[in-house]
């Protein structure tokens, strides 16, 4: 489905470009978030035209991101705040200004279409044998993750690296989540990409960021 703004038609192929920007929940969600985020930019851009400001000092069109920048600079007025403002507000906010879990973590993916119930089938029984192999012997993980997982990072052994929150879908969060560090998680978790078997080694929990960190984000 095409999107209009004014004079200008968002195709399905620029939203679904854009939807690799906003992970979601939902393949739906993904959609409508990175629908919404291209009106507001075309908007934007369409109301920087209407002032003037698409064409620089030379002449020349601006790139899209220092036009809308210019824009801004153009209609938006922020008060300065003074010391003792600052902390205050970051005082009433702290709760914003934490790090996000970050999880060091292998998997093996088995890859399903969600929508097709006998390859769901077929891949969650895959995923069963191959846990109970690495149950058996963790070692074997990096050679079933090279030879088996249709992940990219099955190349290095299953390896995801470091990870925060928000970054993997919420079914591996959720479950990495409850996972001791060392730990194989001893059931096969699905999400909307197949079947996967995950190895949590190490978790740094979130930790509140000291004013001074954050000091010009809360500026």
């Amino acid at each position: 489905m095409t999107v209009r703004v004014n004079d200008t038609v968002i195709s399905e192929r620029e939203i679904a470009a854009e939807m690799q920007h906003h992970p979601a929940p939902s393949a739906e969600t993904a959609w409508h978030e990175a629908a919404r985020a291209l009106v507001v930019r075309r908007l934007l851009l369409d109301e920087a035209a209407s002032r003037g400001i698409e064409a620089g000092a030379d002449g020349d069109l601006l790139p899209e991101e220092e036009t809308i920048e210019a824009l801004l600079e153009q209609v938006i007025s922020v008060p300065e705040a003074d010391e003792a403002t600052l902390r205050r507000w970051y005082d009433a906010n702290r709760s914003r200004f934490r790090t996000k879990d970050l999880w060091d973590a292998s998997h093996i993916l088995i890859a399903a279409d969600p929508e097709d119930t006998d390859a769901r089938a077929a891949a969650e029984a895959r995923a069963k044998d191959l846990l109970a192999q690495v149950l058996a012997d963790r070692d074997s993980f990096e050679a079933l993750a090279r030879a088996h997982s249709a992940c990219p990072s099955g190349k290095d052994g299953g390896r995801l690296g470091q990870v925060t929150r928000g970054s993997l879908v919420p079914e591996v969060e959720t479950f990495l989540s409850a996972l001791e560090p060392g730990q194989i998680c001893p059931v096969v978790v699905k999400s909307r990409y197949g079947m996967h078997i995950l190895w949590l080694h190490q978790r740094a929990e979130p930790r509140e960021l000291p004013f001074e960190a954050v000091r010009g984000t809360v500026e």
